[in-house]
């Protein structure tokens, strides 16, 4: 040691290590949005966008009112106007350079404007003063052309155009064709050159955006079973670390009865741990949503008044809603004796019966073959994959240290610290943190391999509240006081 002579300090490692902070609901969506409303039509095609206000994911992916052909845009309604909630990661999939044909047509013009209502690429057309010309107009000098807020194209003739006195137009363009998407687009792969398509960006999306997933949707998408079988085993497997849940929805063209949707579900294996079944849909006003995303919604509001703890269950909670319907719009009425027998049933519904509409159903899909209380309670699985996520996060910068007594001390105080102040809070009944000698043998210890053992409790949603009423005879005695 080198000669030193006065007064010194030095710095050890902190023993308690300050928290992470998780989303745990972050909402990952996937989909088809109307790009060609957008600036930059192929920016977001399989790649995640994650967007805090309405203007923002407009601007990324566009909005139309079809959501038949553009699934995102119901989830963003639904998420910036009915429930304002946000994060969201939206995953379009419509590739405008793959989902598009060529059209040709003929545009009256009226008032100086010709109106086409078709997706057209911008970068693709071109305007002719007829269909035998073939010298296109030139854009700014002879005409002008953008998108009205109904999604409309609006070509504009300039006064001092070669347009100028055309009663009519013929364009010639491309024009976006969502119909081409299919469920193998939603899913995706890797393709020959490396590329990441589709759902199967779930596993980059931390790596992206340093957030974690908590829950996947794909409202539109989720009816079909094999898209929903791939999300099940997306959300039980995200990275080879982290868990979430998946929302997923029964098919109403199918099941149109609440009596059929069982039948559904356990023919198509709708019955994953991390699984959450829907059934029917949604209305709202004129507007038809699919259940899950309002479920989305609903755990959205719920997670941040509980300081984005998701100790609670998203039942009974208030839907957006004025009504229940099938797909084709066909009203559901149901009584709480048919959501009490879809909830038995592992399947999440909706019921006006007090104070409005409100979700209905505490069980995962894996219920009622699966009681284990870990697995078939939404908020208990939650709280599981939430505990997955924040473990990982916070010991991931101790990899790789020296394994000393210091290091285990620092673990074990730290969760302990961290989850008796959850249950102070009230969102943990009790949680203990240990490293027992009887889990981590020698051989283990000499390949640099440790355990330590996690014990907690969240609250199971009380879900039977029962009043034994009697009749108490001895209150008789009173008429001889």
């Amino acid at each position: 040691m080198a000669y030193f002579h006065g007064v010194r300090v030095k710095e050890i490692p902190t023993s308690i290590l300050a928290t992470v902070s998780t989303t745990a609901g972050l909402p990952v969506v996937f989909g088809t949005a109307p790009v060609h409303l957008t600036k930059e039509p192929a920016k977001y095609v399989s790649k995640p966008v994650i967007c805090y206000s309405w203007n923002e994911a407009v601007t990324a992916l566009g909005y139309s009112a079809d959501w038949s052909k553009y699934t995102l845009s119901e989830v963003m309604y639904s998420e910036f106007k009915l429930y304002a909630v946000k994060p969201i990661v939206f995953v379009n999939v419509l590739d405008p350079a793959k989902h598009k044909k060529s059209m040709e047509a003929a545009a009256e013009v009226v008032e100086g404007s010709a109106v086409i209502d078709n997706a057209v690429l911008l970068d693709s057309l071109q305007v002719l003063p007829d269909a035998l010309s073939d010298a296109p107009a030139e854009i700014n000098k002879d005409y002008t052309a953008a998108y009205n807020d109904d999604g409309q194209l609006v070509i504009s003739i300039l006064e001092d155009g070669s347009l100028k006195d055309a009663a009519s137009i013929f364009i010639k363009c491309d024009v976006v064709d969502a119909s081409m998407v299919s469920r193998d687009d939603i899913i995706g792969g890797a393709s020959s050159d490396g590329s990441i398509k589709g759902m199967e960006l779930i596993d980059s999306i931390y790596t992206m955006l340093s957030l974690v997933p908590g829950i996947i949707a794909a409202p539109g998408w989720s009816e079909d079973p094999v898209v929903a079988a791939v999300m099940k085993a997306k959300s039980a497997n995200i990275s080879e670390l982290f868990r979430c849940i998946c929302l997923t929805d029964v098919d109403t063209k199918e099941a149109k009865s609440y009596l059929d949707v069982n039948e559904w579900k356990n023919k198509n294996n709708y019955t994953g741990t991390n699984q959450v079944v829907c059934w029917p849909c949604v209305r709202n006003g004129d507007a038809v949503f699919h259940m899950s995303t309002h479920i989305l919604g609903v755990i959205g509001v719920m997670d941040a008044a509980n300081s984005d703890v998701p100790y609670q269950s998203p039942s009974n909670q208030s839907l957006q809603a004025t009504g229940l319907c099938l797909a084709d719009g066909t009203e559901v009425a149901l009584s709480l004796p048919q959501a009490n027998l879809l909830n038995s049933q592992g399947i999440m519904t909706g019921l006006n019966f007090v104070g409005g509409w409100k979700s209905w159903g505490n069980y995962t899909g894996c219920y009622p073959s699966n009681t284990d209380v870990k697995d078939c309670f939404i908020c208990v699985r939650r709280m599981f994959d939430w505990q997955y996520q924040t473990f990982i996060l916070q010991y991931w910068q101790k990899v790789d240290q020296a394994l000393k007594p210091t290091l285990i001390k620092t673990i074990i105080n730290t969760e302990n610290i961290r989850l008796n102040g959850l249950v102070s809070r009230g969102y943990l009944l009790g949680a203990s943190v240990q490293f027992l000698e009887d889990e981590n043998p020698t051989t283990d210890l000499l390949a640099g391999i440790i355990r330590v053992h996690t014990k907690l409790t969240p609250p199971v949603p009380a879900q039977d509240i029962e009043d034994i009423l009697e009749y108490d005879v001895s209150s008789f005695s009173k008429l001889f006081e």
